[in-house]
């Protein structure tokens, strides 16, 4: 790690501190004296997703966060609220004991957890998810909502 003041490699930890998901270090360089903030996040190994079509790619979580942003648009869900429920699917995700995992799995997993967060949100994720052809299935998928 360098400096970002002075560019050098001589950098002391004053101080660390660990959270859920990763690590804070506050640093000293030895030689300009300023201090400066860094967050290390734990990596655990990525996870290769199967799409529906049988294709592969490694598991995305801006892909899985910007999907869940878009459903809870305009909606008065909190950041927090959005951020704790992409945490919870990464932590489902990376605690499965298999290299790869199904999209139809992520996606059972995120819609579980936007039922309980926002049913608009839900019902946009769930048009998506569900692949939603007429308002048939809105309607049907408004039903069991309701009786939830």
């Amino acid at each position: 790690m360098n400096c970002p003041y002075c560019n050098l490699k001589d950098i002391k930890v004053i101080e660390s501190r660990e959270s859920s998901d990763s690590i804070r270090r506050r640093r000293e360089c030895l030689k300009c004296s300023k201090r400066f903030t860094t967050y290390e996040k734990i990596q655990i190994s990525s996870k290769i997703v199967i799409k529906n079509d049988f294709t592969k790619e490694p598991f995305s979580l801006d892909k899985l966060e910007k999907s869940v942003r878009i459903a809870c648009t305009k909606r008065p869900v909190e950041k927090e609220g959005i951020n704790k429920l992409i945490l919870e699917v990464e932590k489902e995700v990376n605690s499965l004991n298999q290299p790869t995992i199904e999209s139809k799995k992520i996606g059972e997993m995120v819609i579980n957890k936007l039922r309980t967060l926002d049913d608009v949100a839900y019902i946009r994720f769930a048009s998506v998810y569900k692949d939603f052809k007429d308002l048939s299935n809105f309607e049907n998928e408004l039903n069991q909502l309701l009786k939830k």
